[in-house]
């Protein structure tokens, strides 16, 4: 095979431009979730249950879905939405004088999506919830 210095350089700019192309959405979303997994964890495993996140199944407007999380025995619940430009929705941390461990509030959804509820428990462990909610009307610029 006879490579000239034509067929070099179309080579090298075919390999420069796939090396540019995004990853598909998906597995974006994916990498940005586990990332902010990790953070708020700090590499810890999470088991299922212990968390109760309620949010609409349908929201007709992506502009406000009323969410609300509670964990009992937790001291700080993140809320991740991973399709949403920054995925991280909220954190709110219990206090010894905390009622209650739980929290409600509205949020922005760049579309459809799962949520993910993160409770970090007194005794260190972290428990997990998800709730899908399908977006009728895109929020975060949709």
């Amino acid at each position: 095979m006879n490579l000239t210095r034509r067929d070099v350089m179309a080579l090298g700019a075919g390999g420069a431009a796939l090396a540019m192309l995004p990853l598909p959405a998906a597995a974006a979303d994916q990498a940005a979730l586990d990332a902010a997994i990790k953070k708020f964890t700090g590499g810890a495993a999470t088991k299922d249950g212990g968390v109760k996140l309620t949010a609409p199944e349908i929201a007709e407007n992506g502009n406000t879905v009323p969410i609300e999380v509670e964990a009992e025995g937790a001291t700080e619940i993140l809320v991740l939405a991973p399709n949403n430009p920054l995925p991280s929705a909220f954190t709110v941390s219990f206090g010894p004088l905390s009622g209650a461990s739980s929290a409600s509030t509205r949020i922005r959804l760049a579309g459809t999506q799962d949520l993910t509820a993160i409770a970090k428990m007194k005794d260190g462990s972290f428990a997990m919830a998800k709730r899908t909610v399908k977006v009728t009307i895109g929020g975060c610029g949709g």
